[in-house]
Formats: structure tokens, sequence, C-alpha cells
């Protein structure tokens, strides 16, 4: 099939003049960091205690995570009586209105805290490298937050920049710079908060995820190392109780949910009163008991918000309230304030954006763990683009899904909501595999997804494809999970080399393609996926894409909706 000329260069070029004109607007809006690098000492953060405060009897911490800089409401999924349901939720304006509603009823013994992801995965997020959200951040009023995986992708310089620009305090205590300076192994952020707060002291300790140079793109996290949350959280517990004399310790993380209840079980955790849980997009309704402590985890892309309240006695931790909260636009009007911030950042782009690619006669949605009609779409695309045996799409978790208009029948597919499915528009990149190759890549994804140890399981669902059906059982053994591969519906062949097409994955090795290392003639094309699922969906509108069968266990159904197994937590 004859090539057509790739558009890529043009929409960089545009793309390129909105990010600039946009970025020289925001100059006005933000303050200097006078050093990037090392900007970030590691005092401890401290709020003297006021001798006349009134100890109160409730202490609140108001919870987002996962944002994923989704401004606007948007449609939601949630799974009712085993089968999908569609709401409205979200929109950062609405969501000021609900936090401050909390607020007011409670101004000096109310926290908000972020757990991580906030920067990354909306359009503009993506073409202002994330400075388009810090205005939006501060009015939002924060006081807490957590770096997430996806606060890297701009690289740290970048990382740093957005997050010190930012109001709320940051803790780490698990990423450290990696530099041949002064700065070598040293933290990048205070490893904990503490804050004094209605009589009582409480002290916070962060952790994000520490694979996140396997699981993100290795050029994302240069200058940076990281480490697993046990190697050092035994000791600040002990030093926040014992030496700061704290009567709440709680742990903020960006790990996923499995990784989490495994941290609650894990004895470095005694002492812990609550972790506060991010990455996975969990919507936890009930906090999950491990043996040291508890789990929570308050879904995404602002689509909800939890809140925590300590009931104190004396000083002292008496009970634990919590509740997940929908971000509903019919009980809170978007607060005006945010929403011109929303609008003003918004507009440069508005005209690009609001263009309709394509329809669907399904709801696009990515939150079953195993295969989703999204990314059968968006690789689909790439299978009949470049015609190779097998088109390959990382285990992607964020975005919002989109629903059908009930009029029309129809989902309106645009380009803001094709930069929500693929925030990195990545070049696609050919290589040959044996069919050994792709069988033990196979073992190790699902591995990835669902490793007995939890501390080794990726925040990522489970690999995407087309061109290739796997039956799998998750309950097994490593290396012994793949039951049946077929390539094009034949048995596959482990001698027998295979084409296929992934997205380039920035400072991987030459020869590894979408983690499957040491793959034979790789080769970068000149397509970026975004132009392969607009002139794809050009010819094919509307498209109907849906889960078929092509990941199939033989332990769990294919609307599989979590990881996390052992508990009682449900999905939903």
């Amino acid at each position: 099939m004859e090539k057509k000329k790739s558009s890529s260069k043009p929409q960089n070029n545009r793309r390129d003049f909105l990010k600039k004109t946009t970025l020289a607007g925001l100059a006005t809006m933000l303050s200097p960091v006078s050093e990037l690098i090392g900007a970030e000492k590691n005092e401890l953060v401290e709020m003297k205690p006021d001798a006349n405060a009134v100890k109160a009897k409730t202490i609140s911490i108001l919870i987002t995570t996962d944002i994923h800089a989704q401004l606007f409401t948007h449609d939601e999924f949630f799974w009712e009586n085993n089968q999908a349901v569609y709401k409205k939720r979200g929109g950062l304006a609405v969501l000021k209105t609900m936090i401050e509603s909390f607020r007011k009823k409670a101004p000096d013994t109310t926290l908000l805290y972020d757990g991580g992801d906030y920067f990354h995965g909306h359009a503009v997020a993506s073409l202002t490298e994330g400075e388009v959200l810090i205005p939006i951040f501060n009015e939002l009023g924060y006081d807490l937050m957590l770096p997430g995986n996806w606060e890297v992708v701009y690289k740290k310089k970048k990382m740093l920049y957005d997050m010190g620009h930012a109001n709320a305090a940051k803790i780490c205590a698990n990423m450290y710079h990696n530099t041949k300076d002064e700065n070598n192994g040293e933290l990048v952020y205070p490893p904990y908060w503490i804050k004094f707060i209605g009589g009582t002291k409480i002290g916070f300790i962060g952790y994000t995820d520490h694979l996140i140079p396997k699981r993100q793109s290795p050029a994302y996290s240069e200058g940076l190392k990281f480490e697993h949350a046990d190697k050092n959280l035994a000791k600040y517990v002990k030093l926040l109780r014992e030496v700061e004399g704290c009567s709440l310790v709680i742990v903020a993380t960006h790990m996923g949910l499995a990784q989490q209840v495994g941290l609650a079980n894990n004895p470095v955790s005694e002492g812990v009163d609550i972790i506060l849980g991010a990455d996975t997009h969990e919507r936890v309704r009930e906090p999950i008991q491990g043996k040291y402590t508890k789990v929570v985890e308050c879904g995404a892309f602002g689509s909800f918000l939890g809140k925590l309240d300590f009931e104190m006695d004396n000083g002292k931790l008496k009970n634990i309230h919590y509740q997940l909260l929908d971000v509903d636009p019919a009980k809170y009007a978007p607060d005006k304030a945010v929403q011109k911030l929303v609008d003003a950042a918004y507009e440069p782009f508005k005209k690009d954006l609001d263009v309709v690619i394509g329809t669907s006669k399904t709801p696009l949605v990515r939150y079953f763990v195993m295969e989703t009609p999204m990314d059968n779409l968006i690789t689909d695309a790439i299978l009949w683009k470049f015609k190779p045996d097998i088109a390959l799409s990382n285990g992607f978790r964020f975005c919002q899904p989109l629903a059908l208009d009930p009029k029309t029948g129809l989902a309106k597919i645009t380009k803001e909501f094709l930069w929500n499915m693929l925030p990195v528009n990545s070049e696609a990149k050919t290589a040959k595999v044996s069919g050994k190759q792709i069988w033990d890549w196979l073992e190790k994804e699902l591995q990835n997804a669902f490793a007995k140890d939890p501390s080794k399981r990726f925040g990522g669902w489970f690999v995407r494809y087309s061109g290739m059906e796997v039956n799998f059982t998750i309950g097994n053994d490593l290396g012994k999970r793949v039951n049946s591969v077929k390539i094009g519906g034949k048995p596959l062949n482990p001698e027998k080399e295979y084409n296929i097409v992934a997205c380039e994955r920035e400072g991987d090795p030459e020869d590894t393609l979408c983690r499957i290392e040491h793959v034979k003639h790789p080769k970068k094309t000149p397509f970026l996926l975004h132009d392969v699922i607009i002139e794809y969906l050009s010819q094919h509108s509307p498209v109907a894409p849906k889960i078929e069968g092509r990941a199939v266990a033989t332990d769990e159904p294919n609307t599989l909706l979590t990881q996390l197994k052992g508990t009682s937590y449900e999905f939903r």
C-alpha cells in the first residue's frame, strides 16, 4: 500500500506556536524559581503549635488524585448490576465548589491533598508541559502534594519547575537525585511534612512508585532514582511518633492499590494510621484493612473527592470515618474563578482541539484490566496502517470514557479526546520478533500486571494488541500463565519471525520495542500515532470497538476491573 505523507510536521509547527503563545501569557502568572535542580531542600516542614488552640474533635483531609489534567466535566464509567453505566462527573471548577463547601464548614481543621498525576493527561497539559495547570492548581488551594509516576513525563527539570510553582508543600521519601554534582544521592523533596491543626500534630510521609524507570519511557526519569518504600518507612514512622510526637501518622503513596495493600501488610507500616493511595484509579469506598494499617484510594480524573475524618479525643485518635464522594455537576455549580482559568487555558487550543475526527457506535472505555474497546480501536488502526502481524499498545490506564450521545447514538471523537487516549504522541516503530520472544514477553507482561508479590506489579493494565489472541491463567505462577497464543488465527510458531508495530518509548535501547528486548530490524517510521488514528477514523467512522476475546483469562471474567485480589474490594 502506498504510504501517505504524514501530517505531523505542520501540526507540530502549530502546536509549537500555540505552546509558545500560551507560555508567554503564563509568564505574568508565575513567579520565578531561582534554582531548579536541587531547589527543594530537605528541611522538615513544621507548623508551630498555638498554645491557645482549642483541640478539635474532628480533623478532615480532602483527597484528590490522578486528575490527569482533566479540565472539564466529562463522561464517567460506573459498574452497576454487572453492566456499564455512564454519568457526567468532574470538572475542576465543579471540584473547587465542592471543596469549598467542606472547607466552609470547618476552615481551621480541613486539609486538601493531591496524590499525584495532576500535570499530565490532557492536550493542554502536554502542549504546555504542564505549565497551564499551575495557576488552576493554586486556585484550588492545595495544602500538600505528592509527585505521581506521570509527573516525570516532561523530564526532571520540568517536573521541578511545575511542582516548584505549585504553592502546596511537597513530600517524597524515595525519589533521589541521580546526578554528577553535589545533589547526587540527596532526596529531591522533603520526606515528610508536619502540620499542627486543631490541637493535633499530624505527620505525612510520601512515596511514589519505585518502578517508574521501568513503567515509563526511561528518558523521562533520567537524573532520578527511586527506592521501595520499605527501605526507610519504619525509620520515618519512628521519628514522627517518638521524636516529633505526632498523634497521627499518615503515609501518602502513588504506588497502585495492590502495592499499597502489600505495604499495609508489611511490618514497616506498623504505627501508620492510614495509607492515602493513588495510581491505579481504584475507587475504594470502604478502607481496606491490612495487617498493620488501612488503605484508601480515591478514583481519578477529578470525578471523585475522598473525605477522611479523624475523630480525636483530647489529641488522640479515636476513630476514622471515610467517604468517597462523586464530583457531581448537578449538585455543585462551577466556581467562577476556576472556570475563568480553565477557559483561558483551553482557549488558545480550542479551535484545533474541538475538531471532530471520527465517531463510534459503541462507548470508548478503558477501565477493564485485560482488554478494552478503546485500545482495540487504537491497535486496529495501527494494524490497518502498517499491515504487521501484531500491533501493540502499552497497557495505559488513564483516559475517562466517551459515552454515546442519546440523541444520535454516536460518540463524537475530537482531537481533544485523542490526546486523552494517547497523551504521548510517539512515533510508530517496526521490528521482527520470534514466536518464542512473544511467548516469553507475554509471560513478563502478565507478571507485571498480576504478580503474586504486590511490590512487583506495575501500575498499568495488561498490554493491548490487535492480530493476536492470548489465553492465560492469572492465578498460575510466573512463567506458567500463558496457555495458548494465536496470531492471525493460527497457533503461534516459536521458530517463526513475526512483524510487530508499537509506539517508540523514549530512552529504550534501539533493539527494545514495547518492552520486548533484542528485536530484529528495529525501525522508526515517520508516522506519529495521532496521525495514524486520525487517518483511520476518517476512513472507517463510525467505528464500533468492543471486547471480543483478544485476551481471555481462564480464572477471571473479561470485565475484570481491578488487579487487587484477596480482599472485599470491588470496583464500582
